[in-house]
């Protein structure tokens, strides 16, 4: 998955307000003095200081993710009264905001401006329209997860500090978790929401046995036993809540996981902040399946002519033709692939080897740290196969983590085999510079170095997936793999995924696509091996708007290259352009082209 920042991703993909609360409530964000000769400038950066100051105290799980470490003994608080103060903040924020003239402002700020409106706006909706927090349990387990996991995966702090802020947090948690019981309406929580919890929860305990259980003994002996008392009550509640998932959660299920047009339109306009709408993004998708399975069957034409055992593979062929003829040609793919225990160590040295060649071909400005790939968290597993998951805008210099999921030990050979034949040796290289190099995880580097902090709080999915997608497409071109013709099959088939990815996100929220109709779109239209397809419908009944990040980001990343060749001519470079690219940080990719082409900021 892509979503750069764990913590920030999680939040998007489910709804979860940036804007909640937690416990005590902050004061309301301070009216930024206005002098009688106004500097525009100055004042919404005073606004935007305070916004942040506030919602750092405000989301503490958040904000020890994005590097600001004011509240990292604090539990985000999702009761009614939390839930009010959030809404509170936020429509005092925007009203604020609004006061100010923004076409005073610089062009910097104006790009700012439109993003914090647009997140203020959103979150406001989300918490009356939306309403995630009454029917998706999925906010409170990870949140739950991540209150222990932003402590303790990065070195911020000595561990003794970040132990001690985990004992507080793991105190609060059977609050959350009671929070949920609440909260949730059974009618309203879909089945697949339910169940997916229910087996993600004892991961919080795998948490604590990973992180906090082994080093209590860098703990005083006052902190050791207040550490120990919390883990013991943590195993309780967690027990607890288990049982209540099972037994009264799961099976009393009821809802609807398609949320429909109208909360559709308004929830992806929020998340892409882009001038795609969902018809011109499913007019789009359909002529790029079109396009990109014309151009597999080219390929295979090539890589099939020498064997005896090809299909026949004419110039211009049936549809059956064109489908039987891109299948055998990734069935050579496909016979090279990891054996099952061997995933992590292939993508480790697949992102050396791709750290190697962007650097050979100058491409883009390397970053100055490097990448760690580690097993996914248990709470985590279920929705992607793997995530970057990048150090926030405030905490310098620390780790990047590319995490891969391991294959389930419960899964049968057959499921095994499905999922290797996807995840092929050459997958893993493109899944590494996806997630890592010259992806997301050299995307982040970059971002985190422009100024703002409030643009690298409010970051665009499109534009960093966007990105990852684009990064895959620049490295293909510059012929990595020695322009190996498998390889760029299966990156073709990576986009074939990117593409139905649009398509079945609207098409099962808005139109009511039923599970065997987007399972035919994911595995004949896109050639997707049936574990990968299957695990993609669970995701897309988990979540909405955020599938279609991937090929709005690279739509418009495409676009704005196109544009910016076609003004420089042969003065076109491309590494300047994509450094410039990236120095903006990571706001819709809209504002970059404005940015890039001196247009006026819209």
């Amino acid at each position: 998955m892509s979503a750069s920042r764990l913590a920030f991703a999680i939040a998007l993909t489910l709804g979860l307000p940036l804007f909640s609360a937690c416990s005590p409530a902050p004061a309301p964000v301070a009216q930024a003095p206005k002098p009688a000769a106004v500097n525009h400038d100055q004042h919404f950066d005073a606004l935007g200081r305070s916004a942040l100051s506030s919602w750092f105290r405000l989301n503490p799980v958040m904000a020890t993710q994005v590097g600001s470490h004011i509240a990292d003994a604090e539990l985000d608080d999702l009761s009614a009264k939390g839930r009010a103060a959030a809404l509170a903040f936020a429509r005092d924020t925007l009203a604020q905001l609004e006061s100010i003239d923004v076409a005073a402002l610089s062009r910097e700020n104006q790009i700012d401006y439109a993003m914090l409106r647009n997140e203020l706006q959103s979150q406001i909706w989300t918490n009356e329209t939306l309403q995630a927090w009454a029917w998706d349990p999925q906010v409170y387990s990870q949140l739950a997860g991540s209150a222990i996991y932003t402590l303790m995966a990065r070195e911020f702090a000595p561990l003794p500090e970040r132990l001690k802020s985990a004992t507080l947090r793991m105190e609060k948690l059977p609050l959350l978790f009671a929070q949920m019981r609440e909260n949730l309406d059974p009618a309203r929580v879909p089945s697949i929401h339910a169940e997916t919890v229910a087996k993600q929860h004892a991961g919080i305990l795998g948490l604590v046995e990973q992180f906090i259980t082994p080093n209590l003994g860098q703990l005083g002996d006052e902190d050791r036993e207040r550490a120990e008392n919390a883990i013991g009550n943590l195993k309780i509640a967690v027990a607890e809540q288990q049982k209540w998932l099972d037994e009264t959660l799961v099976p009393n299920a009821k809802g609807d996981f398609r949320i429909g047009a109208a909360r559709y339109d308004q929830k992806l306009a929020f998340a892409l902040n882009s001038p795609l709408g969902r018809a011109e993004i499913r007019s789009r998708a359909e002529a790029e399946l079109s396009r990109v399975r014309s151009e597999m069957y080219d390929i295979a034409r090539a890589v099939l002519a020498e064997r005896k055992d090809a299909p026949e593979l004419p110039e211009q062929p049936t549809p059956e033709q064109q489908q039987a003829g891109i299948a055998a040609a990734l069935e050579l793919a496909y016979a090279e692939r990891p054996e099952r225990d061997k995933v992590v160590e292939l993508a480790t040295a697949s992102t050396e080897r791709a750290t190697a060649f962007v650097r050979e071909k100058g491409l883009v400005t390397l970053p100055d740290s490097p990448v760690k790939i580690i097993l996914m968290p248990e709470f985590q597993r279920g929705v992607s196969v793997a995530y970057c998951d990048s150090p926030g805008p405030l905490d310098k210099r620390l780790d990047t983590f590319y995490a891969v999921s391991p294959i389930p030990a419960d899964w049968s050979d057959e499921q095994v085999d499905s999922f290797l034949r996807e995840y092929n040796s050459r997958s893993i290289e493109e899944l590494s510079i996806h997630e890592a190099m010259p992806g997301h995880f050299l995307q982040i580097a970059h971002s985190n170095k422009h100024p703002s902090t409030l643009r690298a709080v409010l970051s665009s999915g499109p534009f960093v997936e966007g990105w990852a997608v684009f990064a895959e497409k620049l490295m293909v071109d510059a012929g990595y793999l020695d322009n190996d013709p498998l390889f760029k099959l299966i990156n073709l088939k990576w986009y074939l995924r990117v593409i139905t990815n649009a398509i079945i996100d609207q098409a099962i929220h808005v139109d009511g696509m039923e599970r065997d109709a987007a399972m035919e779109l994911m595995t004949v239209q896109g050639f997707q091996q049936e574990r990968e397809a299957a695990g993609k419908w669970v995701r897309a009944q988990l979540t909405s708007a955020q599938l279609p990040t991937y090929f709005v980001g690279f739509q418009e990343h495409l676009d704005l290259e196109k544009a910016v060749r076609e003004r420089e001519g042969d003065r076109f470079d491309l590494r300047k352009y994509n450094d410039r690219v990236l120095s903006f940080g990571s706001p819709p990719v809209r504002y970059v082209r404005q940015m890039m082409l001196e247009e006026p900021i819209r």
